[in-house]
């Protein structure tokens, strides 16, 4: 067992619980790099955050630090899961309620899940790349889920389930939504299906808290001062 900082999430990880391609973006700081920058600006004090994707519970870690949050996290892939849980466990106070499961914009049911060596790679698409092996997770509405806890911010790093996600769930209450995009697998088709759908439900592209494929989606019309990160 190893002890790492991560964007500085405390990590006590073994080299043989991740590949070798992710323990060397733990080690260089890449890993969830741009997601780190761009979240502080994206999730605000107060916010009750929906996370989708917590993947070994970084970005997770860094959400529940800001002050009065509460947050909401799942991660599909179970050996994922369990990562991530001894990583929120050891910095995160009692504001995480961290579970193993899928949320989608339809009706509960099994949904297919590919678990593939790069674990940032797992996901519902089977045609993503070579996997290790297929389980079936049964699911939850989000829009349901939403409700019940009061959802304001959404944060998700689903690879690519969230074409479907952003276009058909109802988001009721949530101001903002912070989501990896992934072209690679829809095409900037996919993208423009994504923000006309959130259009539509009266969400704007909002630089304050985009860097690249990590893109925030706004319904804040707040003023802002001049910020040279952006500007």
């Amino acid at each position: 067992m190893e002890r790492l900082d991560v964007h500085g999430v405390r990590l006590d990880l073994a080299r043989e619980e991740v590949s070798p391609v992710i323990w060397k973006a733990l080690e260089d700081g890449s890993y969830e790099a741009k997601e780190a920058r761009s979240i502080l600006k994206a999730i605000k004090p107060g916010d009750r955050v929906l996370e989708l994707g917590s993947g070994i519970g970084i970005i997770t870690s860094i959400i529940a630090g800001i002050k009065d949050v509460s947050v909401w996290a799942f991660e599909a892939n179970p050996g994922t899961a369990a990562l991530a849980t001894r990583v929120i466990k050891a910095n995160c106070a009692d504001n995480v309620v961290f579970s193993q499961g899928l949320l989608t914009a339809h009706a509960p049911h099994l949904h297919p899940f590919y678990v593939r060596k790069d674990l940032w790679m797992s996901s519902m698409d089977e045609n993503q790349g070579p996997y290790e092996k297929r389980i079936e997770i049964p699911s939850e509405n989000i829009d349901e889920f939403i409700n019940r806890h009061r959802i304001n911010a959404l944060v998700m790093d689903i690879e690519g389930a969230e074409h479907d996600l952003l276009q058909n769930a109802e988001l009721v209450g949530v101001e903002r939504i912070f989501v990896e995009l992934h072209d690679h697998l829809y095409h900037l088709a996919g993208i423009r299906d994504i923000t006309q759908a959130l259009a539509l439900k009266g969400y704007s592209y909002d630089p304050r808290g985009s860097r690249g494929p990590c893109v925030l989606f706004s319904k804040d019309d707040t003023p802002r001062e001049y910020d040279p990160e952006v500007d």
